[in-house]
Order: C-alpha cells, then structure tokens, then sequence
C-alpha cells in the first residue's frame, strides 16, 4: 500500500516534549516487553506500573490483547498480520512517548524482524528491549489463559511456539528469566535499569 502524498506530519507549532518532561519530571521511555504468551510479560507489565505510578511517575500500558480487542481487531495471527500488528503498536508508543509518559508495552512480538522494526520507529533513545523469557513447556504448564491446550486441539491457528516460530532475541537491553526467577526479582531488575532511564537529567550549577 503506497502511501499518501497529500499527508504533511508537523510537530513544530506543538509544546515540545522537553517541556511536557519537566512538567513531569522524567524522561519519557517505552519498555517493550516480549516473549512466549504465559511467559509473564503482561504481570510484570502490570507490576512495573504500580511500582511507578507509587512512585508519581505517569504510566501509559499498551497490552497486546487489549490492542487486539480494539484497535487492531482487524487483524489475525499470519506473520503479515503480526508485522502490522506490531507496526501500529510502535506507532501509537511512539506518539505516546512524546507526551513524556512512561510506556509499557506487552506484545508477543515473536520475530526478531518486528523487534527491529519497533526500534526503528520508536527509536533507540527512547526505546528499552525487555526479553521476558520462559520456555514453551513451562508456559504451556502454566497456561493462564488456556491458550495451550486450545492450540493442542488445532482450535488457533498459527499459535506462537508451535505452528509460528518465535525466534530468541539476538540484542535485548534485558533479558528476564522468569523461570529461574521469582517476579520480585524480576521486576526489581527491570526496575533499576528503567529508573535510570526515566530519570531527567540534573541541572547544571
């Protein structure tokens, strides 16, 4: 699909980011979290936000399934469906950043090609990798949402780890192992890098 010409982005005539920032007081920052579904990508999403919002830091969550029941109900599971998939959800973190929000993503994102497109809109500043690792046989064990033996019985199609490929991250910022770690180990990892990154810098004397 070309796109359109008549489309002219202008951000110039907008407060700028630095500004809304301040007002904030961080640094805006998307955390991509990824990996297999029952890996735990959405519970330690969810854990970070509390952590943060406790903290006063402004929080944006962008989950998968939610983007999928809304936005991008339009779409199925072929890889060409998950490469707009993941298309949309960097577009929409990308702007959201903008606004100096903190944003948490929660996607499969099983390819490293898509993972490598979200960083490219996003941007490397702006864009922190979060492998969420866990095994096929441990998230089919744990099967939170039933989608594994759902996939066993051929009810979903192209389902990730078994029909589709999910290919291990060559360049992660962080890799989480939740198998061999509890998710207070976990989230108390991920919270020390992203503090770091959220945190704006001090002003000189």
């Amino acid at each position: 699909m070309s796109q359109a010409t008549n489309i002219h982005p202008e951000y110039q005539r907008q407060v700028p980011r630095e500004q809304k920032e301040q007002l904030l007081g961080q640094r805006g920052q998307v955390i991509w979290l990824y990996g297999l579904s029952g890996s735990g990508k959405s519970t330690i999403a969810n854990a970070l936000e509390r952590q943060l919002h406790g903290a006063g830091r402004l929080v944006a969550m962008l989950d998968g399934d939610n983007l999928r029941s809304g936005l991008n109900s339009n779409l199925g599971f072929t890889d060409e469906d998950r490469c707009e998939n993941i298309r949309r959800v960097a577009e929409m973190a990308k702007s959201v950043v903008r606004t100096g929000a903190i944003v948490l993503v929660s996607v499969i994102t099983p390819r490293e090609a898509f993972r490598q497109s979200a960083r490219e809109i996003i941007g490397d500043d702006d864009f922190l990798e979060v492998y969420v690792k866990a095994s096929f046989e441990t998230c089919r064990q744990r099967d939170v949402k039933g989608l594994y033996d759902k996939a066993d019985a051929g009810k979903i199609a192209n389902f990730t780890g078994q029909a589709s490929a999910f290919e291990e991250p060559s360049h992660a910022d962080l890799v989480l192992n939740t198998e061999d770690h509890s998710l207070e180990a976990c989230l108390e990892q991920l919270l020390s890098l992203v503090t770091s990154r959220i945190s704006l810098p001090s002003a000189g004397c």
